[in-house]
């Protein structure tokens, strides 16, 4: 090798090296940069989620007066007193009794709209897709008074409907056996979202799947159950987990149509409610964070019980269904 040739090689060396440490260093930039851009999400989480959770933990060990900013350590006493507090399973049988009524309809009711909404010939389908999303950006404390009026045993207007064709119209907010229907309908009314999330399930299902399904001659019912479903299985799936956390958070709709005294007959007593009373009404806050976290417990608990049951009904046509 010549002189010439050695001074090539350490050359093209030297270059590479250099490539290499500005590309590394563009590297860096790039990753304070993102870091930057990530910072006032990371700041809020720590302010708004991660501290607080962590303090309503310390406060769960304590007898803390929210009237007063007294604080006291009392140790599991918060915890020991869940069991011999029968508001508490009182109001944790109320959110489970409602959650077993509403959970499906709100999971179904999605569904169907959505298909509804989907179909070809349905005129003016785009118009309609507005409407019925519109009400789930309302505010819910909005919403909670429009149902107020709405149900309203004398002056609502669909009760007035019912008895214009001869139907006593019920005592929607005043009875505790009709209380909980009219929850129901005042929440499908702002499951807009679902029915969006949904649609977009529908409309990624190919094609062929549905031109084999009727080669083989299955009739709409096979197709819709043995090839709809199965492809939007992720969403539902999505949906389901949303609705059950949400259901355990049930609180402002109860509260509003219930008021402070969770009437009818308390009836309206969910646990949000009875955290919230316990909270802010009574000051408690030491019991109040104890309530919090048992939620959050259970809610956790069933969220992960639901992640490990994906595996047996919904499908990834990715392949990856192991999830």
């Amino acid at each position: 090798m010549t002189a010439f040739t050695e001074l090539t090689e350490v050359w093209r060396s030297r270059k590479h090296g250099l490539k290499r440490e500005k590309l590394g260093g563009l590297a860096r930039r790039e990753a304070w940069w993102g870091l930057l851009f990530l910072a006032p999400w990371v700041l809020g989480f720590l302010g708004f989620y991660l501290l607080p959770m962590g303090a309503s933990l310390v406060f769960s060990f304590t007898d803390f007066d929210l009237s007063t900013g007294e604080m006291q350590f009392v140790g599991l006493k918060n915890y020991t007193r869940l069991f011999i507090d029968p508001q508490v399973r009182k109001s944790l049988l109320i959110t489970l009794r409602f959650m077993i009524f509403a959970a499906p309809i709100g999971l179904a009711w999605p569904i169907a709209t959505a298909v509804l909404l989907n179909s070809k010939n349905l005129w003016g389908k785009r118009v309609l897709r507005t409407l019925y999303f519109l009400p789930s950006i309302i505010p819910v404390v909005s919403v909670a008074y429009i149902w107020q009026g709405f149900l309203n045993t004398q002056t609502g207007w669909l009760n007035r409907a019912l008895e214009a064709v001869g139907i006593p119209g019920p005592e929607w907010l005043t009875s505790p056996a009709w209380i909980y229907h009219a929850l129901i309908l005042a929440g499908l009314w702002g499951v807009g979202d679902a029915m969006i999330r949904t649609l977009a399930g529908l409309q990624s299902v190919p094609t062929e799947y549905y031109e084999a399904a009727q080669v083989d001659g299955a009739n709409q019912l096979h197709t819709f159950w043995n090839v709809t479903i199965p492809m939007i299985s992720p969403m539902v799936f999505y949906n389901l987990v949303l609705l059950v956390i949400g259901l355990f958070q049930y609180f402002i709709l109860a509260w509003i149509l219930g008021g402070p005294q969770s009437n009818p007959a308390e009836a309206t007593l969910f646990y949000n409610v009875y955290f919230y009373k316990q909270a802010f009404s009574y000051s408690s806050m030491g019991y109040g964070a104890t309530l919090a976290w048992v939620l959050f417990v259970m809610a956790m608990t069933v969220t992960v019980v639901l992640f490990g049951t994906q595996k047996y009904w919904v499908y990834y046509s990715g392949g990856n269904n192991n999830v």
